[in-house]
């Protein structure tokens, strides 16, 4: 895989990921700071071989890596091949969002899910999202269908409580979590929510904003065929 980090890039990157200041990195080499602040700066494209190894030896990676990103990294590469490959891990709630009768499939002694990995890429420029904000659901019930089917997993954001714009959100009825579409009642005073069952059996029903408890949006879903 190509590599299109420069010195500098990796410089800083490796600096980082040892928590050494370029101040700190200077003086354990025995070089001028300037050195290597010219390097950072992107001033010094080739730089002294025999200080430049210098301070290779104190990142503890080989001088071929600093100049060219080929050669060896002493434990973890600072670099992962392609940033788009990292990954983040989402929690799992632990309890199902009911998409009928509002009851809560899991007990409160019974062991979370598993936790769901996604692109950390994905996370913070597709939902631009907090990891540690989303949470992992598994939905039950048939009163979302056809959008959201009994058993899908959901990727639920706890930041996004409000109806505007609408979309389906898990809320807490008082009885348990459910899964339902919202909207904000226009000219409502006060503001009223309208909420909604894709399932047209489930009949909708409107609520004060205070009224309803939104512990978060649904951003994604999955399901096993």
């Amino acid at each position: 895989m190509t590599e299109h980090h420069t010195i500098s890039d990796r410089l800083h990157a490796r600096s980082s990921q040892l928590g050494l200041s370029p101040a700190h990195v200077a003086e354990m080499a025995g070089v001028n700071r300037s050195f290597v602040y010219d390097i950072l700066r992107g001033r010094s494209t080739r730089p002294g071989i025999d200080r430049l190894g210098e301070v290779a030896r104190v990142l503890k990676v080989e001088l071929e890596w600093l100049i060219h990103g080929i050669g060896d990294v002493e434990g973890t590469s600072p670099f992962i091949g392609n940033p788009d490959d990292t990954f983040v891990s989402i929690t799992h709630a632990g309890i199902r969002p009911s998409m009928g009768g509002g009851s809560v499939a899991l007990e409160e002694h019974e062991a979370p899910g598993r936790a769901y990995h996604f692109r950390r890429s994905w996370i913070k420029n597709g939902l631009r999202a907090s990891p540690s904000q989303l949470r992992i659901m598994t939905v039950e019930g048939d009163s979302m269908e056809p959008t959201l089917l009994d058993g899908d997993t959901v990727l639920v954001d706890m930041t996004r409580q409000s109806p505007n714009p609408p979309g389906i959100f898990v809320l807490d009825d008082g009885i348990g979590l459910v899964a339902k579409r919202l909207q904000h009642v226009p000219n409502s005073d006060p503001p009223a929510v309208r909420v909604i069952s894709d399932n047209k059996h489930y009949p909708e029903y409107e609520r004060t904003a205070e009224e309803v408890n939104i512990i978060g949006r649904i951003r994604w879903f999955a399901r096993e065929i």
